[in-house]
Parts: C-alpha cells; structure tokens; sequence
C-alpha cells in the first residue's frame, strides 16, 4: 500500500494559470431530499416527488456530496461561508435582522448570551458583530469580480454588513438585510404593501433594488436568475475571472405558488404543491445559469457549487399540513439533528471534477473560503477554521484515507432559542460533534429528558437510537472532545435562569451511571 503522503501528492490539484470562474449557487431552506437527485444510498419517496432536471444534469456531469453540513439556520451558515469560521467563533449563531435586537425566543429556564446580534461587519467597532475580511475581499487579490445577486442576510438593519458592496462585492443585486422576501411576486413588487393591494407603504422585507420588474408576472426567482445572467455577460467581457454569489430566496416562506410549475403537482396537498413548485423553478434557474456557460462558451473554465443553507423547513406545530420532511433524516431547520443540518450539495468543473462521481467525505460551511481562495491562488486567510475540499474535487480517495484514519472533528454550536417549540425533537439550544461516524448532541437545556443524544450515523442515518445510556464511555470520550473544541473557540454559553451562572460545559454535565 502507497503510503498517506504518496497518496495526497498523487492526487494533488494542478491548478492552470488562470484562476476559474466559480459560480455558488445558494438555495434557502431546501432538504436534503427536496429533490430528484437520491443524495440517499437510495431513490426514495421524496426523490420521485419532485422534479430538478437541472441537479440531476450537474450530478451527471459532476460530483454529488452525500455527506455536506451547515449551521441549522441561515446567518450562521452565510457568515461562515464568508469568512472561514465556524459559528462558535464568530457568535453568529442566531438569525440577524434588526440593529441591536436578538431574534431569540423565550424559555422558560435558558436565557441565550450575548452573541452577534448585528451579523458580520467589513469594519473594526461595530457593536455586536464579528469584523474580519469576507471571501469576496479576498478573491479581489486574485482579480476577480465578484457579483452577488439575491438573498443577503450578513449583517443587521443599519450596518455594514447589510451592505454586500461594503464585504467586497463589486456588483449587488436585490441582497439586503432581510432574510425572506415580503413576497414573491413581481404584481406585488416583491413587497408587504403590494401583498396586501395596496400602491404605498414598505416593510423590512421587501426585496430592495428590482423596480424593474414591478408590477409585472414574473416570479422572484426568475427575475434574480435574469438579473444574474446579465451580470455575468457583463463580467464575461471585461475577460477576468467572476465569482457569481447566487443566492436564492426560495424556498424560504412565505410558501407562494410558482404558477409556471404547480399543475405538475396538484395531487399533492396545497403547501406541498406550492413548495414542490418553488423547488422545481430554483431548479430552472440552476438550468438557465447552466445553460448560460455553455452559451458563453466558459463551462469549462467554470466551477459551480450547488448548496442549501440548512435542512428543509418542518412543521413544529406552526398549524397544517408539513411541506418539507426530510427524511430519512430526522427533524428539520433549527435542529440539531441531520435534517437540520445535512443538505445538498453538488460541484460540477468539466474537465476537473469526474462526471458521476460522489464524494461520502463530510464537509462544512467553513470549509469554502479555504477552497475557493486555493483556487485562485490566493494563500490560505490565517483566520479560516475549515480546510479545502480541492483534493476532494480531484478526487477522494486520499481525503477518504486520512478521515478514517485521523478522524476530523466537526462542530455546532448553536446556544440560542431558535423558535419557541425548543421542546421538540432536536429542537433547542445545543451543541454538537461529530468524529468519524459518531455524533453526539448536548441539550443546554438543565430540564430537558433526556439532554444527551449519541448516534452512529452508518448505521442510524434517522437517528432513531439515542445511545448515549448504553454507552457510558464512548459519550464521556465524545464529551470531552466537544468540550476541548468548544474552549478553544471560546465559545459563549446560556444561562441557567435558576442561577444565573452560565450552564456547563458539557463534560460537567455528564449523567451519573
């Protein structure tokens, strides 16, 4: 047998001389199974449900990951995404939207710390927020030109992080503060007061910067992948490398019918209808976005990601019927286990990533700007905590080596009430990791029955057996190490409302056997 380092350079990159274009293409919301694509080790119920021709072609022409992983809420996830951190560092650990306000909800024994209530920011000063450079900053080194179109959500109302000019984009389109569109309609000007027939007014979540496209029949979606393409065209002709930040608002809520698609879907209940047809025109948009590199003649010169910010949105008692489940894995967006926090994620690079291929070694948020600074040759930001994926769009082979054999150690933190029904499977404040196929999660909830859950995901992807009792000393190693990761991000912890003291860590919290 070669050995590792044999391995590592046998399957090394050979970057060109020119960095390539990269495309991200960032759906909301979407489950790890909202889609024709099996990302399963089988097609399941789900993947027939819906209709994505245009995934089903990028994992044709690329590469799928089966085991990809992000916060279980939307701002953790695009901070780290932008700058390399995980969310135990830079304390984005709830979602953002008004300057100076946390968005957590009530609990009856937990209260949350102080964390970045007000996002990222590209300054030094502002209160609440973490100020370190954004990934498009760093690929301007490399002379690109970087264009963000659609959802936002960095930083809170009235800061620099709200702006995606002030994190180093050249170009923005529609990306502000807000994380959901006050509506998807263009007859509603994409706004509250259109929504309601009314010609004035405004909310904090109408899409900013598309008065184009008011008062016209023309879904949100399409009109961003519009704008989108018109922005690449124009990158395209000054010849230098573009970095194009797609980020959708589907299919975050308000759940809202894309007529072009829903007949396809009337034998299912209305909200799942409704939701199958937002999945089905994001998928278009993955088409179109396609079709325009081929058109353009840079499909090869061009590296495309697909990604979902978090699991798929479940019913937490919210009333109705669910529209998502992500099964087979458990629970959905704000909880801690994989249906939370697993979702899709596809790479497609003609000539550099293998056709069909698939790739099982877990990757993080974290780990994309590491990535796409590699390939444009820009060193490695000192300030990332996730590791490039480059070796694994070359080929995995190595990367799956050294997993089995060095274990990496992959961490959550979420210490906030994300919705009031924090009683529910894998719902409320938390922290989790993952080592090799063993996860644990530690409720930070001191009322909570039981607060430990410990899974083998190879042989329990649904997480159906908690064995956090019968195996006293794999959670008390599992504790251990979570503890270590937590310390050395400094993580900040809740409050006990009884005592007032931080709750512990979780290797003080250990059940007595």
């Amino acid at each position: 047998m070669l050995p590792v380092i044999t391995l590592l350079l046998a399957f090394a990159p050979a970057l060109s001389q020119d960095p390539p274009n990269v495309i991200l293409f960032l759906v909301d919301d979407m489950g790890w199974q909202d889609t024709s694509v099996p990302f399963h080790t089988e097609t399941t119920a789900l993947n027939r449900r819906y209709k994505t021709p245009a995934m089903e072609r990028m994992a044709a022409q690329g590469m799928k990951f089966s085991q990809a992983y992000v916060s279980s809420i939307c701002s953790p996830t695009r901070v780290s995404l932008m700058t390399g951190l995980n969310a135990a560092t830079h304390r984005v650990t709830n979602w953002t939207l008004r300057k100076g306000i946390g968005t957590d909800s009530a609990h009856p024994r937990v209260t949350p710390p102080a964390w970045h209530v007000n996002g990222l920011s590209p300054v030094p000063d502002i209160p609440a927020t973490i100020n370190v450079r954004a990934l498009p900053s760093f690929l301007a080194d490399a002379g690109y030109h970087s264009i963000h179109v659609g959802k936002a959500h960095f930083g809170a109302i009235g800061t620099p992080g709200s702006d995606p000019l002030r994190l180093g984009f050249n170009v923005n389109i529609a990306g502000h503060a807000a994380g959901a569109p006050a509506s998807y309609y263009g007859a509603h000007r994409f706004s509250q007061a259109g929504k309601q027939g009314k010609k004035e007014g405004s909310s904090v979540w109408d899409v900013p910067g598309l008065e184009a496209w008011h008062d016209k029949e023309v879904y949100l979606t399409e009109a961003l992948t519009v704008e989108a393409a018109k922005a690449v065209r124009k990158a395209v002709e000054k010849q230098k490398p573009f970095f194009l930040y797609l980020a959708h608002y589907a299919v975050h809520t308000p759940l809202m019918t894309d007529s072009r698609f829903v007949e396809k879907y009337k034998d299912l209940h209305p909200r799942e209808a409704a939701y199958a047809s937002m999945i089905e025109g994001m998928d278009k948009s993955l088409g179109d976005i396609l079709d325009l590199l081929d058109e353009l003649d840079v499909a090869k010169e061009t590296l495309v990601l697909f990604l979902s910010d978090n699991g798929g949105l479940t019913s937490y008692g919210r009333g109705g019927e669910p529209f998502t489940h992500n099964l087979p894995l458990s629970s959905g967006k704000g909880s801690a286990h994989e249906g939370g926090i697993r979702v899709p994620m596809l790479a497609r690079w003609p000539g550099v990533v293998e056709a069909g291929s698939v790739c099982n070694t877990p990757v993080i948020a974290e780990d994309f700007l590491p990535t796409l600074t590699e390939i444009g040759g820009i060193p490695t930001p000192q300030q990332t905590e996730g590791v490039s994926f480059l070796k694994l769009l070359h080929g995995q082979k190595a990367n799956n080596l050294l997993w089995k054999r060095s274990p990496r150690n992959l961490v959550w933190h979420q210490p906030n009430i994300w919705t009031n029904f924090y009683d529910r499977k894998g719902i409320g404040p938390h922290s989790i990791l993952r080592r090799g196929d063993w996860k644990v999660v530690f409720y930070h909830d001191p009322g909570r029955n039981p607060r430990w859950e410990l899974f083998n995901l190879a042989t329990d992807i649904g997480e159906q057996k908690n064995m956090a009792r019968a195996m006293p000393g794999k959670l008390a190693e599992m504790a251990t190490i979570l503890t270590r990761e937590l310390k050395s991000r400094n993580a900040q912890r809740p409050k006990n409302k009884t005592t007032g003291k931080p709750i512990n860590w979780p290797e003080e919290s250990l059940p007595e056997h």
